[in-house]
């Protein structure tokens, strides 16, 4: 027995006594299954869908006004209980304004944008929250609203 451990502990081909072809083997294996991993959740990640939303008026003057959003995915149809929300980009707007899409895909929304002094044109930031247990997402930039000096 104590003449296997001497042999046990002289073999240095490898990692802790095993053969250099077993690492090997084991390295490439890793490997190839993290590369597998990683492309398994590439799959879900296509699973989900990006939405956009359409704003009617895109540019508004100053002052207290109505605006429709269109919520649609990339086919163009329209998304029921998505939540619509409205903040200051470069022009302001007293507070974030939000609303929640209806079954045609549209909300209305009051927005009173105003500019700051010496600025011709600002604009509000639109963002979408994606119904709940949905396979939505909103991760690129949606259409901003334009606001020009009347």
């Amino acid at each position: 027995m104590f003449d296997e451990l001497r042999r046990f502990a002289a073999d240095d081909r490898a990692i802790e006594g095993l053969p250099i072809r077993l690492v090997v083997a084991l390295v490439v294996g890793v490997a190839t299954m993290s590369v597998m991993l990683n492309m398994l959740s590439g799959v879900q990640g296509l699973a989900v869908t990006e939405l956009d939303v359409k704003p009617t008026p895109d540019v508004v003057t100053p002052g207290e006004q109505d605006v429709t959003m269109l919520v649609v995915d990339p086919d163009g149809d329209p998304v029921e209980g998505a939540t619509v929300v409205v903040k200051d980009g470069t022009a302001d707007i007293d507070d974030v304004v939000h609303a929640t899409t209806g079954e045609d895909g549209t909300a209305t929304l009051t927005v009173a944008p105003d500019l700051r002094s010496n600025q011709e044109s600002g604009t509000l930031v639109v963002d979408v929250k994606p119904p709940a247990g949905s396979q939505f997402v909103d991760r690129r930039a949606n259409t901003e609203i334009l606001v020009v000096a009347g």
